[in-house]
């Protein structure tokens, strides 16, 4: 599959099979994601993954107020806690990651999708969390931050893989030379 073809299939899908998510797929997957670039090169993330049963029970901290029910068919996840920002000297300049931290976190997100997707698996980015929960289930502090969890899986049969409706390249980009 050329690159195109990745990002024109690569969706967020709401619908996993019964099949189960290999955990070598899983580690390969975040693997992978970690050759994604990061501000000043400090990688402020951790990658945990969830499969299995315990994927099942992890379900009820991307479920807060009744929203993603579609998750209870999801077999695995990746969940990125943000690392603290670091101040890291250049010669005698203090430079600090701290505000680039949510691009980075971006970054690997997509790192994360588009590997998965070339794998033959689909996820889905999902924003709405229970921090306190994840950070109960994965034994870390309370104020553990987790901007983002990764839904995992292969899709149902059939799933549809949507027309991307952009807007218009000409309405996007402009060139300057």
């Amino acid at each position: 599959m050329n690159l195109e073809e990745l990002f024109l299939k690569r969706q967020s899908t709401r619908e996993f099979s019964d099949k189960t998510v290999p955990d070598e797929a899983l580690m390969e997957i975040c693997r992978l994601a970690m050759l994604a670039p990061s501000a000043v090169n400090q990688q402020p993330y951790n990658m945990y993954a969830i499969n299995g049963e315990k994927a099942k029970q992890f379900t009820k901290n991307v479920q807060k107020e009744g929203a993603n029910a579609w998750a209870d068919s999801c077999h695995a996840y990746i969940v990125i806690e943000a690392r603290p920002p670091r101040v890291i000297m250049r010669g005698e300049r203090r430079i600090s990651n701290e505000e680039f931290i949510p691009e980075d976190i971006g970054i690997l997100s997509a790192y994360i999708t588009l590997a998965a997707e070339s794998m033959g698996l689909q996820t889905c980015i999902i924003g709405l969390r229970d921090e306190a929960g994840i950070a109960d289930f994965l034994n870390l502090p309370k104020g553990t931050g987790f901007p983002l969890i990764i839904a995992v899986g292969y899709a149902v049969n059939d799933y549809p893989v949507r027309e991307k409706r952009r807007r218009a390249f000409e309405e996007t980009f402009k060139l300057i030379k």
